[in-house]
C-alpha cells in the first residue's frame, strides 16, 4: 500500500501501488496544465461508509510514496477513464480497474 499525502502531512490516503501510480499520471497532467479539480472516491468500510473528496491545486503540496521500488505495469484503458473523470464537472472519481484479474481495487483509505 502506498500514500498520497496531501496538504503537508494533515492528511495522508492509503492506496494500493497500482492505483497510486495510475492516479499519479492522471493528476500529475492535470496539475501540469494548471487545472484545479475534486478527487473523490468511495471510503473503504473499514474508514466509514462515506464519501470523500479533496480540491486538488497545483499550490497545495503533494507526495506520493510507495512501497515497493518497481513502477506496475500502466492500463492505458484505465488511465483513459480515470482523465475522462478528471476532464469532468464533477472531477476524478475513483473507479476500479477495468479487466482487472481479481475484479476489485482497494479505494483510497483516508487519515487525518
Amino acid at each position: 500500500m502506498g500514500k498520497l499525502v496531501y496538504a503537508d502531512a494533515e492528511l495522508d490516503i492509503t492506496i494500493e501501488d497500482r492505483t497510486l501510480a495510475h492516479l499519479q499520471i492522471v493528476i500529475g497532467n492535470k496539475l501540469r496544465r494548471h487545472e484545479s479539480f475534486f478527487f473523490s472516491w468511495t471510503d473503504d468500510p473499514t474508514v466509514g461508509n462515506g464519501r470523500s473528496s479533496v480540491w486538488m491545486d497545483a499550490s497545495i503540496p503533494l507526495y506520493f510514496a510507495y512501497d515497493h521500488r518497481r513502477l506496475p505495469a500502466i492500463n492505458r484503458e484505465w488511465l483513459i477513464i480515470l482523465t475522462t473523470s478528471a476532464n469532468s464537472g464533477s472531477g476524478l472519481v475513483f473507479t476500479a480497474e477495468p479487466n482487472s484479474t481479481t475484479g476489485k481495487t482497494a479505494p483510497p483509505r483516508s487519515h487525518i
